[in-house]
């Protein structure tokens, strides 16, 4: 998921609700403005390309990306730029808020499943490509997506790499489900140009069957200069890696999100800093319930404590909501949720479908998913 976004200026009506979360509006006003579902522009809920929510609603309003990839890769930028990556190896990119996506897919990468991309800016970003062996690779560009430079491709036939996260524009990590028994992680120093595998003597055992889960960009995420968190299922228990050191070191916590399966466990992170957390994830398969689908953490993950009134099914992605401390998205195959309240109690706003959800510090919030889908928040 990306993690810039300096630019802009929101407008009148925007600059005045999100001014509320950033002064710390109480949960009960807040959700009174942000909980009316904006269901009436589409048949399947989330608004319809060129719909919009009604006056004074906040909603995600479709954009018509003319794709039909499914999109779990988001990197938002801004309220007016990001880019998507997702399956047949497609990337997408926009500097216009939606109105129109710019196809930007590497040469040659149509048999590919991109599943996270991280972007600096409007021109430079770096695409993750998942799959075991050389399916697994990572490109870069620095020219708007015009351009790609493959900068790895994975030769371990164990090796399968889920997620890529960056601390700033050079220092960034990709992580690999367990090889002889231990995940393994990937480090870059020059933006995503080179890349070299870390020793695994900090990394804790994984459990058998443990895993990442590919679902939203989300199961690898950092915060400041420093901090990282790996996300884990599959296993008995459903785990929270640490690593202040970026990624040198780690310690592991079980969460409260449900295991023993491998279709469960923690699927999407977000640190608003490196010591408040929220987590998603739950069951993935259609026709099973979900009953324990968020967690918060305010220790840095060292400790997880179970959403009092969680999401009601599976959420692969979930990201805070600019400056505010306590309210957030989560999003899934049925519906996006909203915590006013630091991710002790959701409630669902919209039931389309999404995989992942990205924000900005000017005060933009994306969302991506399956069919080309990708919205953007607005009134």
């Amino acid at each position: 998921m990306g993690k810039t976004g300096k630019s802009g200026k929101p407008g009148k009506t925007r600059r005045v609700w999100w001014a509320g979360l950033a002064v710390g509006v109480s949960g009960a006003a807040l959700a009174t403005v942000l909980a009316v579902p904006a269901q009436a522009d589409g048949a399947e809920g989330g608004g319809r390309p060129g719909g919009r929510p009604g006056a004074g609603t906040p909603g995600w309003h479709l954009t018509d990306t003319g794709s039909d990839a499914r999109f779990r890769g988001l990197a938002a930028v801004s309220r007016r730029a990001a880019w998507v990556a997702g399956s047949g190896g497609t990337v997408l990119r926009t500097a216009d808020g939606g109105r129109s996506w710019r196809d930007v897919s590497p040469a040659g990468a149509g048999e590919l499943e991109f599943r996270d991309i991280e972007a600096f800016d409007g021109r430079r970003a770096v695409a993750l490509a998942i799959g075991e062996g050389e399916a697994s690779r990572i490109y870069r560009t620095e020219d708007g997506g015009a351009h790609w430079t493959e900068s790895f491709r994975n030769t371990d036939p164990r090796a399968f790499y889920d997620c890529v996260t960056f601390f700033d524009s050079r220092h960034g990590l990709a992580m690999s489900d367990p090889v002889d028994g231990k995940y393994r992680i990937l480090s870059t120093g020059d933006g995503g140009s080179t890349w070299r595998v870390l020793p695994s003597d900090g990394m804790p055992a994984a459990l058998p069957g443990e895993a990442g889960f590919a679902a939203s960009g989300q199961c690898l995420v950092s915060s400041g200069p420093k901090d990282v968190w790996l996300a884990t299922g599959g296993g008995a228990t459903a785990r929270v890696l640490h690593s202040a050191d970026r990624g040198v070191h780690w310690t592991v916590t079980d969460s409260t999100l449900p295991g023993g399966d491998p279709a469960r466990g923690v699927f999407g992170l977000a640190f608003r800093d490196r010591r408040h957390g929220l987590a998603v994830g739950g069951d993935y398969r259609a026709d099973q319930a979900s009953p324990r689908a968020a967690a918060v953490s305010g220790d840095g993950g060292r400790s997880w404590r179970r959403a009092n009134t969680p999401p009601p099914a599976y959420r692969s992605g979930v990201a805070w909501l600019p400056h505010s401390r306590s309210a957030a998205l989560a999003v899934g195959p049925t519906g996006t949720d909203l915590t006013t309240d630091g991710g002790r109690d959701w409630r669902t706003i919209d039931t389309g479908s999404y995989d992942t959800v990205d924000c900005t510090p000017d005060l933009g919030c994306w969302s991506a998913g399956e069919r080309g889908r990708v919205a953007r928040l607005e009134f």
